[in-house]
């Protein structure tokens, strides 16, 4: 038996950011159904979730591939403007590459979602709790990593910009530079200069030693 509809007065306030309508309309649906949470506003870009802050939500679940707009970029916003916002970043992004770095920029939990479904209520509850949600395997792996320092890769990797370094996940799936610029809505010229400046801070030589390097590390992960 479905619950009630959350009760704005007396819910977690909860904004939802996601380009995709059929996203943010699911996720409301079901956050609603939930006595104890009620979406107050949902946005598609960055610019309208700043906006969307009017609504004084008390947890942000952020996408961090936004159509025009970097997610990562605006979790750290969000960080740096409202220290006390709980902030749950749900990505179709593989966890193993991209959680770290949420949590880098300020996020409190990192949800696939594939898993979205499943896991998004205890995910949140987890969060709202003051605790850090990611998977088992994720814990162990940021486990590992506090222990045992960063390959020298890692290191250089780790100075790349949040679209440089989305690029470079990009390049290793294997995305042609055409099909990277219309993936990220940006000119092939944009694209093309953010690999020059990958190249440079990776000191890498060429595209096919780019390419090749970017495979290597995604097949490492």
């Amino acid at each position: 038996m479905h619950r009630k509809p959350a009760s704005p007065d007396r819910a977690i306030q909860i904004l939802i950011v996601d380009d995709h309508p059929i996203i943010r309309d699911g996720m409301t649906h079901l956050l609603n159904l939930q006595e104890d949470l009620h979406v107050c506003c949902a946005a598609g870009s960055a610019e309208e979730a700043l906006t969307a802050m009017d609504c004084q939500p008390d947890m942000a679940i952020v996408d961090i591939s936004l159509q025009s707009d970097s997610g990562l970029e605006l979790v750290r916003t969000f960080r740096h403007r409202y220290p006390n916002l709980a902030i749950l970043v749900l990505s179709m992004h593989d966890e193993s590459l991209f959680a770290e770095r949420a949590l880098r920029a300020g996020a409190n939990g990192y949800l696939m979602k594939l898993e979205a479904t499943e896991h998004v209520i205890s995910a949140i509850r987890e969060v709202l709790a003051g605790n850090i949600y990611v998977s088992a395997a994720m814990h162990e792996k940021l486990a590992r990593a506090l222990t045992v320092p960063h390959k020298t890769a890692e290191g250089q990797i780790a100075n790349l910009s949040e679209r440089e370094f989305e690029i470079l996940h990009l390049i290793g799936l294997g995305f042609s530079t055409r099909e990277i610029a219309e993936k990220l809505n940006r000119s092939v010229k944009t694209i093309e200069a953010h690999q020059a400046n990958i190249k440079e801070k990776l000191t890498i030589r060429n595209g096919k030693d780019l390419m090749r390097f970017a495979i290597q590390w995604i097949e490492s992960r």
